[in-house]
């Protein structure tokens, strides 16, 4: 039998962290005396290395800030990590220890990208997974940013209808297959993708089931899935699995766009809170030997039980490209099957210390220089850095700057309010320079473009003040699992309530005020948010029903006037929500 890779660890220094054994998570014996030689595993077995990430969103170049180039380890520490080149680097040399391996991704690699990728329709990030050898991909949310006809142009190949082939003279598609297993036409019940795909090694088949998490119809804009449904995460899996398993194959691995938060913890930690990835880890079909999770953009290595009390890990690897998750798997020949006391789980740092891939890097370079024109203009300065950062009552400054903009630019339209929704703020605005040395707090169009990538449409509608607390208390909504999910909307300047962390769902928000004056339940209000939210996304339903509907410019467009109109823009103070216990 041919050496273990467990021992050969060398290569991922001390920025790997730890390594999760789920033998030794089972009361067995450790991972080198379950491989040292023949004593326990006989030379039936074969040894697959999986390697995964997740939620790359089409970050090429090194990521600068803490969301996108650092990765915080268990002591609390952190290190640079992330870069394509950097990656396809580790990604080749996890697959040297390894006799056989394969890559996988899942999903959200593309969408949500910085203008290197996204200028290009994320066609250089398609090539890149393609380098990379790519097996297969869940589908994510993000891939359908642009509708489903957009995702199956991104799957087949062929220039982009509008904007035709601008990054090579032909695109020729992904060499993988996006995988759907809960994606189904309406109106027939038909799989709209394929579920899954098999892999073999050494002549052993291995299933791959991918999906999208089944809330999908809450996180992309409506008409771009139009006639789409995404099912139970659960039923899906279970459905694959058993298909999978009537045709012989027993070593099945799924790719779950869907994942949980956790309360801190290194790569290779298990600090999950309770979530939906967990709940669907453990109830779906015994069948399944190991769970990629992604779309929370968290990092953690645990070990969950089967319906039949035997563990398999759960996994998910952060996002932006800053860590690889592998899991090394152990195959009876015989019976097709992983040995589960055998598995071993660990996600991989991509550390900035290996020498970039070539190949990668020559792509990357193309990109930021084909992009660099319209990259690198100013369209505005900052005094300070505008972040994401949360306030306990949720507003941040960048939100809240990004709502200020958007009411500015459709006060023509009559808007008396502006709101947005935090999961299209994607990255702060730094006050230091970029690496293009534009200078400290200017800002340039790729930093803002990064910031709202989504080209969302400001729309402005009438809504009673009922409606307008109706929304409001939309923020906070049960989910399946038990847990209650909290959106806090960014809002304008000119908006004030109060929250109570303590009152019962639906009876948190008072003291509503619009231009300091108290909101009037059958009064009507102008309110500008983006076609995201007036189609219900995020789960906020009460929008759909806004009336009077005006269409304005985009989001980013919104920012960009808003830089240039006040130089030297400061954070605003988080006065506008209050927050009582």
């Amino acid at each position: 039998m041919p050496h273990s890779p467990f021992h050969r660890r060398a290569s991922t220094r001390v920025a790997t962290v730890a390594v999760t054994a789920l033998a030794l998570a089972a009361g067995v014996a450790a991972p080198a005396a379950a491989h040292g030689g023949d004593q326990r595993w006989p030379s039936r077995t074969t040894e697959l290395r999986l390697i995964a990430f997740n939620d790359l969103h089409g970050q090429l170049e090194p990521g600068a800030s803490s969301s996108t180039g650092r990765v915080t380890l268990s002591d609390g520490s952190t290190v640079w990590a992330g870069g394509a080149a950097y990656l396809a680097t580790h990604v080749r040399n996890l697959r040297q220890e390894a006799d056989n391996s394969l890559v996988l991704s899942v999903g959200d690699n593309i969408g949500a990208s910085p203008l290197p990728s996204a200028l290009f329709h994320d066609e250089p990030t398609v090539a890149f997974m393609n380098d990379l050898g790519v097996a297969a991909s869940a589908i994510g949310n993000h891939e359908l940013d642009e509708g489903f006809a957009e995702l199956r142009r991104i799957q087949d190949g062929g220039c982009h209808p509008v904007d035709g082939c601008q990054f090579e003279d032909g695109y020729e598609g992904a060499d993988f297959p996006y995988l759907g297993a809960n994606m189904t036409w309406e109106e027939t019940g038909r799989a709209a993708v394929a579920p899954y795909t098999v892999r073999h090694v050494k002549g052993v088949p291995v299933g791959i089931i991918g999906l999208p998490l089944r809330g999908m119809d809450t996180l992309v804009a409506a008409d771009g899935i139009a006639g789409l449904e995404f099912g139970d995460e659960v039923e899906a899996i279970d459905r694959a699995a058993r298909q999978l398993d009537r045709r012989g194959v027993r070593s099945i691995v799924v790719l779950l766009h869907q994942g949980d938060n956790t309360e801190g913890g290194g790569p290779s930690d298990c600090a999950t809170l309770p979530g939906p990835a967990r709940a669907i880890a453990e109830e779906s079909s015994p069948l399944v030997d190991v769970f990629f999770t992604g779309h929370s953009h968290q990092q953690y290595t645990c070990t969950v039980e089967d319906p039949a009390g035997d563990p398999r890990p759960m996994v998910q690897g952060a996002s932006a490209g800053r860590l690889l998750s592998v899991v090394d798997l152990t195959i009876d020949r015989r019976t097709r099957d992983v040995v589960r006391e055998a598995t071993v789980a660990f996600n991989h740092v991509v550390t900035r210390d290996v020498t970039p891939d070539p190949r990668a890097q020559a792509l990357v370079d193309r990109a930021v220089a084909d992009s660099a024109p319209i990259s690198n203009a100013p369209v505005g300065t900052v005094a300070e850095s505008l972040t994401r950062t949360a306030a306990p009552s949720g507003e941040s400054p960048l939100g809240s700057v990004i709502a200020d903009a958007q009411l500015a630019a459709t006060r023509g339209a009559g808007a008396q309010i502006a709101m947005t929704n935090p999961g299209g703020v994607r990255t702060d605005i730094d006050y230091a320079s970029s690496p293009a040395q534009e200078g400290d707090g200017v800002v340039t169009y790729g930093e803002t473009y990064a910031v709202q990538p989504f080209a969302n449409i400001l729309q402005t509608i009438t809504l009673t003040g009922a409606q307008l607390d109706a929304v409001l208390e939309q923020q906070w909504q049960p989910q399946p699992n038990g847990t209650v999910a909290q959106r806090i909307l960014q809002v304008s300047a000119n908006l004030h309530y109060t929250w109570s962390r303590s009152a019962p769902l639906g009876a948190r928000v008072s003291g509503i005020t619009v231009d300091g004056v108290p909101v009037a339940a059958d009064q009507t209000y102008r309110v500008t948010v983006n076609n995201f939210l007036t189609g219900g996304g995020d789960g906020f339903s009460e929008l759909t029903r806004g009336t009077d509907l005006v269409g304005g410019m985009i989001d980013l467009d919104a920012l960009i006037a808003y830089l240039g109109a006040n130089p030297g823009l400061t954070a605003p103070a988080a006065d506008r929500i209050t927050v009582t216990n």
